[in-house]
């Protein structure tokens, strides 16, 4: 049923919940995994030798990281993970990148890192959701 996922993490609970449901549905249908991680660029800047370009350093590092992590317990179940590290709105970047490896599904979290807990869904969640144009599963 799926070739392709990709999964979107932040670092957040809800991504790491949405990472496991990712690698069991790649393990499930044995399809290609893609996990990517936005550095948002509403919140950091673009690096330009200032002070804001360690923390956004920081974040990439930090990201990377968060990536390598799903890319270890993929390998745990003999799944390749490819891994995508990039600058932007990350709605649209996970949108491009899901339109680019012409992903089946789309594996979020309820909420992210960014998002007050509560009943609302993320705002990044929910602008995928409206937007992808393809099947998006929202772990919570």
């Amino acid at each position: 049923m799926y070739d392709t996922i990709l999964v979107a993490t932040d670092g957040s609970a809800d991504a790491n919940r949405a990472a496991t449901h990712a690698l069991e549905q790649a393990e499930q249908h044995d399809a290609e995994l893609h996990a990517i991680f936005v550095v948002d660029t509403d919140r950091y800047a673009e690096p330009a030798l200032s002070s804001t370009e360690l923390e956004t350093m920081e974040i990439e590092e930090w990201g990377n990281q968060e990536l390598s992590e799903i890319a270890d317990r993929g390998e745990e179940l003999d799944i390749a993970v490819t891994t995508q590290c990039c600058h932007g709105k990350p709605y649209i970047e996970i949108i491009n990148y899901a339109d680019e490896i012409d992903a089946d599904l789309v594996v979020l979290g309820y909420h992210g890192h960014s998002h007050a807990k509560g009943e609302q869904i993320g705002s990044v969640t929910d602008r995928v959701v409206q937007n992808a144009g393809r099947p998006v599963l929202v772990a919570t």
